[in-house]
């Protein structure tokens, strides 16, 4: 396992779509056990492979000791409607409000191909959702209220 480099923002990568993953093989398995060393090593709670340089549909969590692997998500329901404060590893000494969905369903794949389809709120629905954002080339800054002056400073990539 090692760990990789989190792309920050400015780097064009950030903002392309990932595209879906169609072998679950052992590049596949190097990928995910990458991604959870760098995402530990930063004090992440989410990274998407984009942050990492890689542009396929994998995004892995760790909310308070249930961490999940999810490969091709994407959120099937969403109900209600939350506001808090977001950061990104890949935005660095920036977080700022968004709004986000309070429930949410995603359907996707294990490490192994298996489908998956996990429901959850609070917590997982503002993560699942910052980090299938990335997938499609969004940074939360892009929503939250005062992403505008960040991209102002740092200029619009």
């Amino acid at each position: 396992m090692a760990k990789r480099k989190v792309l920050k923002y400015g780097d064009e990568r950030l903002r392309k779509v990932a595209k879906n993953v169609a072998d679950f093989d052992d590049d596949l398995f190097q990928l995910l056990d990458d991604m959870r060393d760098t995402m530990y090593a930063n004090n992440g709670m989410g990274l998407a492979a984009p942050q990492v340089g890689v542009l396929k549909r994998v995004v892995i969590m760790d909310l308070g000791g249930s961490f999940f692997e999810l490969i091709n998500p994407e959120i099937v329901r969403c109900e209600g409607e939350q506001e808090d404060e977001e950061g990104c590893l890949s935005v660095p000494n920036f977080s700022d409000i968004v709004k986000r969905p309070e429930k949410v369903t995603v359907k996707a794949k294990d490490r192994y191909g298996y489908d998956l389809e996990i429901s959850g709120e609070k917590y997982f629905a503002r993560c699942v959702s910052h980090e299938i954002d990335h997938l499609n080339g969004v940074l939360y800054i892009d929503k939250s209220k005062n992403g505008k002056k960040y991209i102002e400073k740092y200029g619009k990539k």
